[in-house]
């Protein structure tokens, strides 16, 4: 016998001895029991295909949070403006002077890699550099960090003829909303807030001090409800009055009086206009206009 032919036996009586059944099927027919198997840790793998799944039953595929109809977040962007922004914007949120690195690295921006955003981010007229402790800092427009200095702030502000927001102040020192209710009960400043919730929007410093030396006493609540129950009249009998006292409207607040429009019933719109016709006769020759060539002035002047 050749050499290949004993090697097809051997690999014939090979496949006889294997056992291709599986462990299922081999389970409730063994009549020995099987040697006990030391446990050991379960991966997320075998509890999945085995504890959890019946024979036969595919796995199935995990679940995905990606929404697909969304962009990505690309966090700080490529463009190198962009950059820029969200640079500035995280230096002014933080109140403290930050360095170079930390800003690189909660922003997610190249400042350390890219010589000419660096040069950008401190050259922006918000952006403060000092050179000794090589830190960074916002330059807000108003400067405190207490409730003194933030009076004076108010002061110079109402003295150029406006008043400061809230929000604004906030934004520089978180508890400037408190300070700034505890000077309108001290009768140093006067605020405006919105109608619907009363939150504080503008605040002004209150010249008149309520006090019995300088005066300016608030005005009693009666006399308030007496103003604010005052109503204007309608502009007609503003005129009449005006006119009983030899008194007559601006020429900015006089309004043209136009003449009231009535159309007629049956008539979308105005008179139709009258339009040329020309008249002429197919019949000549030469294109004669019977209305120019023949009307009696035309004949008069012949």
């Amino acid at each position: 016998m050749s050499s290949l032919a004993q090697d097809a036996a051997a690999f014939k009586k090979t496949q006889q001895r294997q056992d291709f059944t599986s462990w299922h099927s081999k389970q409730g027919t063994a009549s020995a029991p099987a040697a006990p198997v030391a446990p050991g840790p379960i991966t997320s793998e075998a509890s999945a295909d085995s504890e959890y799944l019946p024979p036969g039953k595919k796995k199935p595929r995990p679940r995905s949070n990606i929404v697909w109809s969304q962009p990505a977040d690309t966090g700080s962007g490529t463009n190198i403006n962009t950059q820029l922004v969200y640079a500035v914007d995280y230096l002014k949120s933080t109140p403290n002077p930050v360095r170079l690195e930390d800003i690189a690295i909660m922003t997610e921006t190249p400042l350390l890699e890219n010589p000419l955003l660096l040069e950008k981010f401190k050259a922006h007229d918000r952006v403060l550099y000092n050179t000794k402790t090589n830190l960074f800092s916002y330059k807000h427009e108003y400067n405190f960090r207490s409730k003194p200095a933030l009076l004076t702030e108010i002061q110079r502000a109402t003295k150029n003829g406006g008043g400061i927001h809230v929000k604004t102040l906030k934004e520089i020192w978180k508890e400037a909303p408190a300070a700034v209710e505890e000077l309108e009960a001290e009768g140093e400043v006067l605020v405006t807030r919105t109608v619907k919730d009363g939150q504080l929007r503008m605040v002004f410093w209150n010249e008149i001090k309520p006090t019995e030396e300088a005066g300016g006493k608030p005005v009693e609540k009666e006399f308030m409800d007496l103003w604010h129950s005052l109503k204007l009249p309608d502009d007609v009998e503003l005129r009449k009055e005006l006119a009983n006292e030899g008194l007559q409207l601006t020429t900015a607040a006089q309004a043209p009086i136009r003449a009231p429009t009535v159309k007629k019933k049956g008539k979308r719109g105005g008179a139709p206009r009258q339009r040329q016709v020309r008249l002429t006769n197919t019949h000549l020759g030469n294109g004669i206009d019977l209305s120019r060539d023949y009307t009696p002035a035309a004949m008069s002047g012949t």
